[in-house]
């Protein structure tokens, strides 16, 4: 009965994972996000459970190349804020490694919202 309940269980998880990585919007693999996050642990930077739940809540997001706590920080849109350190890079809010700059992503402001917006809503 152990065997079973556990073979159960051990579907269930992998069902899961699954429809996450189904529902992973195309952009996170072609810019290569998954090699440094994932979505319930941490690799470089943190997991996006993690940022999910940091941000739940929380309307704005404020923004330096240094870290939130800067001199010349400035406060955004949650949303536009974080869409913003993904294209930028910063440091300081998740420890000492820093998020890199993409600069290709620059100009495709669309496509790292649509990737904010799917992490933010991991956590419902």
């Amino acid at each position: 009965m152990k065997l079973t309940i556990a073979g159960v269980a051990a579907a269930g998880l992998i069902y899961a994972g699954s429809a996450l990585a189904v529902d992973m919007p195309p952009e996170v693999q072609d810019f290569h996000c998954d090699s440094c996050h994932a979505i319930n642990h941490r690799i470089l930077g943190p997991s996006w459970m993690d940022v999910s739940r940091r941000y739940k809540g929380q309307t704005s997001y404020k923004y330096s190349m240094s870290g939130s706590n800067a001199p010349d920080a400035r406060t955004y849109p949650l949303v536009d804020g974080l869409v913003m350190k993904i294209s930028r890079g910063g440091a300081g809010n998740w420890g000492s490694e820093p998020m890199i700059a993409n600069n290709a992503l620059r100009n495709k402001q669309g496509e790292i919202r649509r990737i904010v917006q799917f992490i933010l809503g991991l956590d419902k």
